[in-house]
């Protein structure tokens, strides 16, 4: 179906979308001048604005570290690919896939950004009523439902340390990828001792899958 009529979009800007859906590889092999990250960039703040100000409301009584908490639940890595597979965005990108060697998780990684992408185009394009309208429709159903996209294992491991007066250090092993689309590897350190390695697209996503597998070697139970 056409991108437009899908979302209900009477578009000013075509290109705007073409821009949202290009991924540099993408760009590279074809010798064009724009990919979708500045885009990415700039729905990343639209989304976080709109949830915020839906929690905001939802929530009167909770305090600035409880919104914050549930807030990066619904705007974390695994949400938006999830959001994003939803509305099947993936079939209107543009990436060369081959060309760029791109692993599994950068392909997971693409999907996640494309639903940033797409929603700062939607801003530019239809302005701020509109995309609170699609994000509404895309997310607000999933926080009412309380739907959980992200588990705090780093919190979870130091919990368990704590009680049983051990120490935790992460240390980045390895860090590799171009400066916009990086991939970290860490390491959780126990008294000394490396127990956990987890990867991730930033260093805090890599301490938490690096968290999530120390506590499986060590068969740690999550309260």
């Amino acid at each position: 179906m056409n991108l437009f009529e899908k979302f209900g979009i009477e578009t000013k800007n075509e290109h705007l979308y073409e821009i949202a859906f290009t991924h540099t590889s993408y760009a590279t092999i074809h010798n064009l001048d724009y990919n979708y990250e500045r885009l990415e960039f700039l729905g990343d703040s639209v989304l976080s604005l709109i949830v915020s100000e839906y929690l905001y409301k939802k929530y009167p009584n909770y305090e600035e570290g409880e919104l914050t908490k549930i807030r990066s639940n619904f705007v974390c890595q695994n949400a938006l690919i999830y959001y994003s597979h939803k509305l099947g965005l993936k079939d209107y990108l543009n990436v060369a896939i081959e060309e760029s060697n791109l692993t599994k998780n950068e392909v997971l990684s693409i999907t996640a950004d494309l639903f940033e992408s797409f929603l700062g185009a939607i801003f530019i394009d239809q302005g701020i009523d509109f995309a609170k309208k699609f994000v509404e429709e895309s997310i607000f159903k999933y926080i009412d439902q309380k739907r959980v996209f992200f588990e705090d294992f780093k919190s979870a491991l130091k919990e368990y340390a704590d009680a049983h007066e051990m120490t935790i250090e992460y240390g980045i092993i390895k860090e590799y990828g171009v400066p916009h689309d990086k991939t970290f590897i860490m390491s959780c350190i126990i008294d000394g001792k490396k127990v956990g390695v987890g990867r991730g697209k930033n260093k805090k996503e890599a301490e938490q899958a690096a968290a999530k597998n120390a506590m499986r070697i060590l068969k740690i139970r999550r309260n």
